[in-house]
């Protein structure tokens, strides 16, 4: 058999598996809870002040009933707090301390949350007027403790765009396999029971943040995904940061393995063969004069990019550029992931 058309079967085979499931996924209902429990939003912010304020605006302008907003400036050395505490309005607080790390800015607005709700959100994100509502909502059971949103990507450059589409199918794969077992509430939105976090101890200290604090308050309940709440944030805008930042997130999560579909070792290196694929079919395609199975490829990645784009919102571009973005990624973590493994993992046998 034709090794090319083997690897592209593969390829093939399993991003189709996860677009047929969201597609049987847009069909479902999924459970929701209609009430208002008072909500605590925190936004940590660190040397923010030309970023800060367009978080707290989205933030205030939340369609929900009753909530309070809560700013750490977690020890800036520019205006943040300045700027923070020029907003006057009756449910906003702002606080400075000392410079310790996210963890610690959100722990410390943990202490002065009266919420029994407690969302975080970033200081360089904008939360969609929505986003708290369609959170709490997906509270639909005592067991439920945590809940995670969708995020995306601001922004007009190739990088900035393939970082928006890789969020999209992210969100895509998240409502397809993760919709009541969520692998990660993403830090720019997210939601958590206070009694939950304060039963581990409050917010995970650790480079992963986020996932850290997920997996621990998952060893009691659930965490969940809401599939419309929304939040827009900013993306490094070089490739240099690009790395720094996705290096420190795997680094993270290596340390982390287990909690979640998506974050256990077999399932990372089964995606980094189906990665390897990606990089090498398309190229390899060409050289050897094999147009209709390239184009079939190209098709086929353009199309399942083009119903997210339509269901969840977003940029035809991204759809129609998804080939080019896909084969991107796949070359990007496939050597981020080799250089993860080789730094960590040696050291757990």
């Amino acid at each position: 058999m034709n090794p090319l058309l083997l690897a592209l079967f593969v390829i093939l085979l399993w991003d189709g598996y996860f677009f047929f499931n969201y597609i049987i996924s847009l069909f479902k209902n999924y459970r929701i809870r209609e009430w208002s429990p008072k909500v605590s939003i925190i936004i940590p912010a660190y040397n923010e002040g030309e970023r800060v304020l367009r978080a707290i605006k989205s933030a205030l302008a939340q369609n929900y009933p009753d909530f309070e907003v809560i700013v750490i400036d977690d020890g800036s050395e520019d205006n943040t707090f300045k700027v923070a505490s020029s907003v006057k309005d009756p449910h906003l607080r702002v606080y400075r301390a000392e410079h310790g790390g996210k963890a610690k800015a959100l722990n410390f607005g943990l202490s002065k949350a009266s919420g029994e709700i407690v969302v975080t959100t970033d200081a360089d994100s904008s939360l969609e007027p929505d986003a708290v509502g369609e959170l709490v909502r997906r509270f639909y059971s005592d067991e439920v403790l945590g809940v995670g949103g969708q995020v995306r990507v601001a922004g007009s450059s190739f990088l900035e765009m393939a970082q928006d589409a890789e969020h999209l199918r992210i969100a895509m794969f998240r409502r397809a396999k993760e919709l009541d077992d969520l692998s990660l509430a993403p830090g720019p939105i997210a939601a958590f029971r206070r009694e939950a976090l304060e039963r581990i101890g409050g917010f995970v200290e650790d480079i992963v943040e986020d996932y850290a604090t997920t997996k621990a308050v998952k060893e009691f309940g659930k965490v969940v995904y809401a599939p419309r709440a929304r939040v827009w944030t900013e993306m490094p805008k070089s490739l240099r940061i690009l790395w720094g930042q996705r290096k420190r997130w795997f680094l993270g999560d290596l340390k982390n393995l287990g909690g979640g579909f998506t974050k256990d070792l077999a399932f990372l290196l089964l995606s980094d063969v189906v990665a390897f694929f990606d990089v090498i079919v398309p190229p390899l395609l060409l050289i050897t004069g094999q147009f209709e199975l390239f184009a079939l490829w190209w098709f086929f990645e353009t199309f399942t990019m083009l119903l997210p784009t339509l269901f969840e919102g977003g940029r035809l571009i991204n759809a129609l550029l998804f080939p080019v973005i896909v084969w991107f990624w796949a070359a990007f973590y496939l050597a981020l992931h080799v250089y993860g493994y080789l730094s960590v993992l040696p050291g757990r046998v």
